[in-house]
């Protein structure tokens, strides 16, 4: 069993930044694609950023230019570096490894609000 551990989230002004960190247990982490999630009140699950074990990265248009994702194979650790936040940004902030076909892995959410 897999377990994720997120970290990171907080409280903070619109247009400051925070840095998430998903560690995770394990040997699969580095042949898996890893990405963050987020939920907003009200709305559904939406991925927000991924990379590739060939470290090729996707984000959502909403945070091109101010969100990063990164991994750390020798720590089995993914970053999201969040910077220029916004209210909008407010949501749960979920980790997620996943290898199509073999399995599929969410932490438990870490919390992020954006006051303006």
């Amino acid at each position: 069993q897999v377990r994720l551990v997120e970290s990171g989230g907080g409280l903070v002004q619109a247009g400051g930044s925070l840095r998430l960190s998903c560690a995770a247990s394990g040997s699969i982490f580095s042949i898996a694609t890893v990405g963050w999630y987020r939920r907003a009140p009200g709305k559904q699950r939406d991925m927000v950023a991924t990379i590739t074990s060939g470290e090729s990265s996707y984000y959502a248009d909403s945070v091109k230019g101010r969100f990063t994702i990164s991994r750390d194979n020798a720590k089995n650790t993914v970053y999201l570096q969040m910077t220029s936040l916004k209210p909008e940004d407010t949501a749960v902030y979920y980790c997620r490894v996943v290898r199509a076909g073999a399995y599929d892995y969410w932490g438990q959410g870490t919390q992020v609000t954006v006051s303006s």
